[in-house]
């Protein structure tokens, strides 16, 4: 009997492609859209086009579900990007999604569904190192590489987890796609937060938050003198040079949000190398744990786009860590992820910059 596996289908290509290789595979694939994210217009997420997700599904032959994860998805994602921003950290919201809402959510209705394994769209690898753990691997193609948003993910979460795109380009997964039929091959991808469409944060913070929000502040330097006014800390992050409204002889950017003062520090391009950060809500994978006070060299990606900077990771306590980099890295925002790999491309583990 052939093995079932739920495919997490968000109608866009990389699903449609993921659901249409593990069926020529001989799995038993079933389609399944998790709801998240509704807009006050009723205009649904881009990560859960219903339609175009059954769609797919019909064209394929395979079972469909759609289920409701709403209040779990305002919860673990829209409610902690809010505190977030409001607290001048800059959150990674995918990576809260794909821990609590997505992998969470799949594995429930696949046990409901007796089916052993899950599976996604995303561009990376799945991997049993010798040491028994399960951890991510880079995908073959860097540009599309998505290892950096999984690093919450758990050992039970990635045992039953394919990912069938990791060797594969975009431009591969659209001509598969296209000799298939599937209608969303061309299906352009998204770019935005998918339940910030509009790409204002800000906005959207400040709509979401129900309450009255510390607006202008003062724009500072790092000792503290007055330069002007800011608009209030929900508008910036750390590393910003648009946008600033404000003209100082020389680029400036954004070094550091102080919520407490309701103050923005800017600083010369300089002032935004670091050369150490400190992380918490860690989450380790491809090793057991990293005891209180040992070290393990890594190579960090401190944000999506970054190519990694290699250094010395030292647990300082059961929640924190100190990486020291062999290079200064630019603009650390606190909230972002910080995730470690070893010289193969394997996530180590991650977590929360401070």
């Amino acid at each position: 009997m052939a093995q079932r596996v739920i495919v997490g289908m968000s109608g866009g290509v990389d699903s449609a492609v993921t659901a249409l290789l593990l069926q020529q595979a001989g799995y038993e694939v079933i389609g399944v859209t998790l709801r998240t994210w509704e807009s006050d217009d009723g205009t649904e997420s881009r990560c859960c086009e219903i339609d175009d997700a059954r769609d797919t599904a019909r064209q394929l032959g395979i079972q469909y579900y759609a289920f409701n994860c709403l209040s779990d998805f305002r919860r673990h994602v829209v409610s902690p990007f809010v505190d977030a921003y409001l607290h001048g950290r800059t959150p990674n919201p995918c990576v809260n999604c794909n821990r609590f809402v997505k992998w969470e959510r799949m594995i429930y209705y696949a046990n409901i569904l007796k089916a052993e394994l899950i599976a996604t769209g995303h561009y990376a690898f799945v991997v049993r190192l010798n040491n028994g753990r399960y951890t991510l691997r880079k995908a073959a193609y860097a540009q599309k590489d998505q290892s950096y948003m999984l690093w919450q993910l758990t050992q039970e979460q990635l045992s039953r987890t394919l990912m069938p795109l990791g060797s594969l380009s975009k431009q591969e997964v659209r001509r598969i796609a296209e000799k298939e039929g599937i209608s969303v091959a061309e299906k352009p991808d998204s770019q935005e937060i998918c339940f910030v469409p509009e790409g204002s944060y800000a906005d959207f913070v400040q709509s979401a938050a129900g309450i009255d929000l510390p607006q202008t502040g003062n724009f500072v330097d790092e000792q503290g003198k007055i330069l002007g006014r800011h608009k209030g800390i929900i508008h910036y992050t750390v590393g910003q040079r648009k946008g600033l409204g404000i003209a100082l002889g020389e680029p400036v950017f954004v070094r550091e949000i102080r919520a407490g003062s309701n103050e923005v520090v800017l600083g010369r391009a300089d002032s935004l190398l670091r050369g150490e950060i400190f992380c918490r809500r860690l989450n380790f994978l491809g090793v057991d744990d990293l005891p209180i006070g040992h070290s393990l060299r890594a190579n960090v990606k401190i944000r999506y786009h970054d190519g990694g900077t290699w250094g010395i990771m030292t647990r300082t306590a059961s929640d924190a860590l100190r990486i020291a980099f062999e290079s200064p890295v630019r603009a650390p925002a606190p909230g972002q992820s910080a995730v470690f790999y070893d010289e193969e491309g394997c996530v180590l583990g991650g977590g929360e910059i401070c």
